[in-house]
């Protein structure tokens, strides 16, 4: 038997079935115990994994409660509020969680590429590179000196300097101001998203070189998403193949390739001292959770039969899932009260209602409300 060797294309001594692979991978989500403990702090979380979904804010909040068991909304809101993480754009032009420290290398190695072919989205929305760099700027000025402004008080800003923010300009201005390193996105005020400036959120920013960057993504996404592929990394960082390769090359012995049935894949050596067998656990993550997100090719946890149910007509908005032994096997979706949160739960396959209840529960005490759960007639 060969030894295990570090990186990408070395010789590989360790086979995995799909089921130990998936086990695996439930183990580097977080979602459950680890070889190297679990994180217990939003900061630890957010950096084990580098960068996590958040383009929604009610589903980014759960994706950390989920794995930070018996933290409540209020906690999470509370760490945010410490700067433990910040939200900005860092990669495929889609909002993420990052440690503060990170946030602009990450802008400049990643998130540099959703500006590339930008001039034509520009042009379509009537705005100019000097326009859109002027309102950078306009918002940069009024929130110096630890300001923080609202989405809606932004885009008057920007409207008092004269810069239109009708339709989509709006959106896209906040998104380039993010995009070029002057602003990020702070926690919720309220049910009102707030922006403030990225200088004064992450003060001491970490500034590898390139390839070290490359390294450290390699590293990140391999401990926190593997066993998983080079393609599925290059599709989480918005990388390009070669960068990929580059990427895992430079992590070299801190991470190993293995084989899942005819596939090499890549992981954090320590998970190979993780369980690999099965466990009929059931857990409820939200739509926009990295356990779907992170990966390019999800066939491990989702049946194609259920695409459609997960992913309505494929427009990129997941359904928050039911999720038994690493597999879908329904969705959910939740109603905020001022009294109770309902919850209408939709059965894929097959499933005993107490663990799913119980589940929900976690999250019910996570908002801090009563549940009421509704299943199908």
């Amino acid at each position: 038997m060969l030894a295990l060797h570090g990186g990408e294309g070395d010789g590989v001594d360790v086979r995995l079935t799909d089921g130990e692979a998936l086990a695996l991978r439930m183990t580097s989500l977080l979602l459950r115990e680890h070889p190297r403990g679990r994180p217990s702090t939003v900061a630890g979380v957010v950096q084990w994994f580098g960068a996590m979904q958040a383009q929604d804010v009610a589903s980014g909040m759960w994706s950390l409660g989920v794995r930070l068991p018996g933290a409540t909304a209020a906690d999470v809101h509370e760490a945010l509020e410490r700067r433990e993480a910040l939200r900005t754009w860092p990669m495929r032009g889609t909002v993420h969680l990052v440690p503060p420290r990170d946030a602009r290398w990450m802008l400049a190695v990643t998130g540099v590429r959703a500006l590339a072919g930008v001039q034509a989205r520009r042009a379509a929305l009537g705005l100019t590179e000097a326009e859109v760099d002027r309102a950078a700027d306009v918002l940069g000025t009024a929130l110096a000196g630890g300001g923080r402004l609202t989405r809606a008080e932004c885009l008057a800003t920007l409207a008092a300097a004269g810069i239109g923010t009708t339709g989509q300009r709006g959106y896209h201005l906040l998104w380039y101001a993010s995009q070029r390193g002057v602003t990020c996105i702070a926690p919720h005020v309220g049910t009102e998203q707030t922006f403030a400036l990225l200088d004064e959120w992450a003060p001491d920013p970490h500034r590898p070189e390139r390839d070290e960057a490359l390294g450290i993504l390699a590293l990140r996404y391999f401990r926190s998403h593997g066993p998983s592929t080079r393609q599925d990394f290059a599709g989480w960082t918005g990388l390009t193949a070669a960068d990929a390769r580059r990427g895992i090359a430079v992590a070299g012995d801190g991470l190993a390739t293995v084989r899942v049935g005819e596939t090499e894949a890549v992981l954090d050596p320590a998970l190979l001292d993780a369980p690999r067998q099965p466990l009929d656990d059931v857990l409820t993550p939200p739509g926009f959770d990295e356990y779907l997100l992170g990966y390019k090719d999800r066939a491990l946890m989702l049946d194609p039969a259920h695409k459609q149910a997960v992913i309505p007509g494929g427009n990129g908005v997941f359904q928050s899932t039911v999720v038994r032994a690493g597999r879908v096997v329904g969705t959910w979706k939740r109603t905020l009260g001022k009294t109770r949160v309902t919850v209408t739960v939709h059965p894929l396959a097959d499933v005993d209602r107490a663990p799913v209840e119980a589940a929900l529960t976690g999250y019910a005490r996570f908002v801090g409300l009563p549940l009421k759960l509704t299943w199908p007639a």
